[in-house]
């Protein structure tokens, strides 16, 4: 039996991918080169592998639009919205600790 703390790390313990699920959040459905912007040192590559993964695992959905050149947003499935309270858990957790170092 795996344990549940195992896989949420090895669904989001790559760093870019907790990047992409925090910018998601914040600011919600966004195009690759929002993404990309959005994530300093991330290259396309990357990016792209990440973004893939994420769908794969039901967190992301990707909706591409028949224009010409094709329009392709990225944003949080409702699972994936899910991770709001982690996510502001986390951001709790990283204000207290950039706080109690800055003294």
């Amino acid at each position: 039996m795996e344990c549940p703390i195992e896989v949420v790390v090895n669904l989001l313990g790559d760093k870019w991918k907790v990047l992409i699920m925090r910018n998601l959040l914040l600011r919600g459905t966004q195009r690759f080169g929002e993404l990309s912007r959005g994530i300093n040192g991330v290259s396309q590559k990357m990016l792209t592998q990440q973004l893939r993964q994420l769908e794969t695992d039901g967190l992301i959905g990707r909706k591409i639009y028949p224009e010409i050149p094709p329009r392709v947003e990225y944003s949080l499935t409702e699972f994936g919205q899910t991770l709001k309270p982690v996510f502001d858990a986390m951001h709790n957790w990283g204000t207290s600790y950039l706080e109690q170092i800055g003294s």
